[in-house]
């Protein structure tokens, strides 16, 4: 079903594991194209709770755009608008949350795919790299949006206009990356959290999700009416009840994600 991916849904989760470990999982199209398609598969398979996307167990989550696939059409923006825009979105707005498994570097619009996940746990020995501007581009696939967001807009100029290694030890500090771990750890960290999502209330994350997205471009009054909003909508799920039922007998919650 997949030639540059490997899909697998286990126990609630699933499973999508960029395979092209001879470019360091470079973002072909074909690619592109499958990532779209799986993303869009995790969104309307009401199993799954959470999603890991990782790079696999090479040196690479990913390298970034595969430049050897050629750059004849100098319009690149008509490649992110059909391609790359369609996956950012697809990622931040999957009513799911989204574990960036982060087994090694992450350039360019590798960087940006990781920065979409909702959760980025990281291999101690990975790094980050804006790379764009060492052959005269710009940084794209969201992280001129998400990096200002996350460690403000000094330090996102600062690497968008250097395209420097920000090593993981950094990466966390700056707010970059959740947590950093042994390589032979970092299974059993994104197990962990992953069993956390598995079993939670899928559709309450949802919508902080959604509402968090959304923060950033509003006023508090519209972020109120937003909670509000989504307050009500959460108060009318199977896991509310199941949750208030929970705390009320002094039990923990058996969520369904409903």
């Amino acid at each position: 079903m997949y030639n540059t991916l490997l899909f697998e849904k286990k126990d609630r989760k699933a499973y999508i594991t960029l395979n092209r470990p001879e470019t360091y999982n470079a973002l072909s199209r074909e690619m592109l194209g499958e990532l779209n398609r799986a993303v869009a598969e995790c969104s309307a398979d009401d199993t799954i709770r959470v999603v890991i996307l990782s790079g696999g167990n090479d040196k690479a989550f990913s390298s970034g755009a595969d430049l050897k696939e050629g750059l004849a059409d100098t319009r690149l923006g008509n490649v992110l608008k059909s391609t790359y825009n369609p996956l950012i979105m697809g990622l931040r707005g999957l009513r799911k949350p989204v574990i960036c498994r982060m087994n090694g570097l992450a350039a360019g619009a590798g960087m940006s795919l990781a920065l979409a996940c909702d959760v980025i746990i990281a291999a101690d020995d990975a790094y980050f790299t804006e790379l764009f501007v060492g052959i005269g581009l710009m940084p794209d696939a969201g992280s001129l949006f998400f990096l200002p967001r996350l460690v403000g807009p000094l330090k996102a100029f600062e690497l968008c206009s250097t395209g420097r290694k920000v090593y993981m030890e950094e990466a966390v500090s700056i707010g970059l990356a959740n947590k950093a771990v042994p390589k032979d750890r970092l299974d059993a960290e994104v197990e962990a959290l992953a069993d956390v999502y598995a079993a939670s209330a899928t559709r309450s994350i949802g919508l902080m999700k959604q509402v968090l997205n959304q923060s950033f471009n509003m006023d508090l009054e519209g972020v109120l009416n937003l909670e509000a909003e989504g307050q009500t909508l959460c108060g009318q799920t199977e896991d509310f009840a199941e949750g208030v039922m929970a705390f009320m007998t002094k039990r923990l919650p058996a969520f369904k994600g409903k």
